[in-house]
């Protein structure tokens, strides 16, 4: 009886440690599964980005191409011949003459030139002179000036591993045109070219990187599973002989960790890309008042649009996502409006909205983080001018005062003749991700808070629906860390 009592203690005490066992076995293969789609997804973005280098490196060699051929066969021909008959063996010998020399020593297989019949007239490899093409839409996208390129791959095994005996070769068409002198325009298109370009060289090297990856993962697992398993074969001895001894292990584990912020992702990028966006911005806006082409206008258009774009999704996500630690040195809160103020001139002037400031401050410093500063000032000018999109006034006004503690401090009141905010949204608008507009996201005034009480200062605001609003900010003229940091 009592060795039947020990055998079963040793069954239920082993049956659980197996289970775990099981679990991690499984857990270790599922490891292995997502390493080896890892692999395969990494290959493919490097090959799209390969795929990627090798078009554009086409283009350039089409371009540099085309001026050559123009400036070198095509123009000296019409000049001394009257016109071009690639029929004739000194004419093709110059052309061929050119292209090879614009190609030596550049990764491209071959060169074709097509007129506009899709003829071929020209070909550095076998092509027959004078057959007609076979490129169907590539190469009327190309006489649309649009160039296309299309990748001939070799055959491909499970998740993108390359097979033995495939090559990859990447064929880009693009126009020929009549190059202009001091122009950057294009001319009239002539033909089409068409080059060729081996890329196999550059594919292994990525399938060799995929299955390093593949068999780095493969080992780790292997040795992670082979640990696990010593430790799980001892771990049983040990229950095994601690059960026939009537001993049982028991412990308790207790997980008390919580998440509890949105951690450090992308802070630190959008100070460094926002402050030229807005100076791209403005400056597209001024291009766009002054210049008369239409081409160019409708640039500086796209250039304005996209930046734009650009600085609202920087300014509501990557500020709130980044760690909020200011680094304090001597300003003027007037220096950091004024920036503030010259990149929205442009979209004040478009809106209709005058500026009015009144700077009552004297002389006086201010130690804190001007970039921080200036980002929260960027959000409460857009909610300002979004408030206005019939026009307006926006008032800023700065003065120094003292704080509840006898501090100095220096006020800053931003006030809007907007649409105002009601009452039940006025105690929500701190919140993240509350928000009034359609395609708002409710991060400007909760990055703001932030960034003020990182300054040891106040924000109130304040307004009634239809009647504008005024954010206020006190800011302390010295910060307790820096003022310490100081003294020692």
């Amino acid at each position: 009886m009592k060795a039947i009592q020990a055998e079963k203690q040793l069954l239920e005490s082993v049956k659980p440690f197996k289970l775990v066992k099981y679990l991690a076995i499984s857990t270790l293969v599922v490891i292995l599964v997502c390493a080896v789609i890892l692999s395969g997804f990494i290959s493919q973005k490097a090959k799209e980005l390969l795929l990627k280098k090798s078009e554009q490196y086409a283009l350039l060699v089409a371009e540099n191409l085309n001026h050559q051929v123009f400036y070198l066969f095509t123009l000296p021909t019409l000049i001394t011949e009257g016109q071009i008959r690639l029929s004739d063996a000194s004419q093709h010998e110059r052309l061929d003459m050119v292209v090879k020399n614009t190609i030596h020593g550049l990764s491209v297989r071959n060169v074709n030139i097509y007129d506009k019949k899709e003829i071929l007239v020209y070909s550095t490899g076998k092509g027959k002179i004078g057959s007609k093409g076979h490129l169907q839409g590539a190469f009327q996208s190309a006489l649309k000036e649009v160039p296309v390129s299309v990748l001939s791959k070799g055959k491909t095994g499970f998740l993108g591993f390359q097979r033995k005996g495939g090559k990859e070769v990447l064929t880009t068409y693009m126009p020929m045109w009549v190059e202009k002198p001091l122009s950057w325009e294009k001319g009239r298109v002539l033909g089409v070219y068409e080059i060729t370009q081996d890329i196999t060289r550059d594919y292994k090297t990525i399938r060799r990187f995929q299955w390093i990856v593949a068999l780095s993962f493969l080992l780790f697992v292997g040795i992670l599973f082979s640990t696990i398993l010593f430790i799980a074969r001892r771990a049983e001895r040990i229950i095994t002989a601690r059960s026939i001894e009537k001993h049982k292990l028991e412990g308790k584990l207790h997980q008390s960790e919580r998440l509890a912020s949105l951690g450090e992702m992308i802070a630190g990028v959008s100070h460094e890309i926002r402050n030229p966006l807005g100076i791209i911005r403005s400056t597209a806006e001024l291009l766009d008042s002054r210049v008369e082409s239409e081409r160019l206008r409708k640039f500086s258009s796209i250039i304005v649009e996209e930046s734009t774009r650009l600085n609202d999704i920087l300014t509501e996500f990557l500020d709130f996502a980044g760690p909020q630690t200011p680094r304090p040195v001597p300003c003027r809160i007037e220096d950091i409006l004024d920036r503030n103020l010259f990149v929205l001139e442009a979209e004040c002037n478009r809106l209709g909205i005058s500026i009015l400031k009144h700077y009552q401050t004297g002389d006086y410093s201010l130690e804190a983080d001007q970039e921080m500063l200036y980002r929260a000032f960027v959000n409460i000018f857009a909610n300002a001018l979004q408030a206005m999109p019939d026009g307006g006034f926006l008032s800023v006004h700065t003065a120094i005062s003292n704080g509840r503690n006898g501090a100095s401090i220096v006020e800053i009141q931003v006030q809007d003749s907007g649409c105002g905010i009601s009452e039940e949204a006025l105690k929500k608008i701190f919140n993240p991700f509350f928000t009034t507009r359609e395609n708002g996201t409710g991060l400007g005034l909760a990055i703001v808070r932030t960034i003020v009480d990182n300054h040891s200062g106040e924000i109130e605001v304040a307004s009634e629906a239809g009647q504008g609003a005024v954010v206020i900010i006190r800011l302390p003229l010295t910060q307790p860390e820096f003022e310490i940091e100081r003294e020692t």
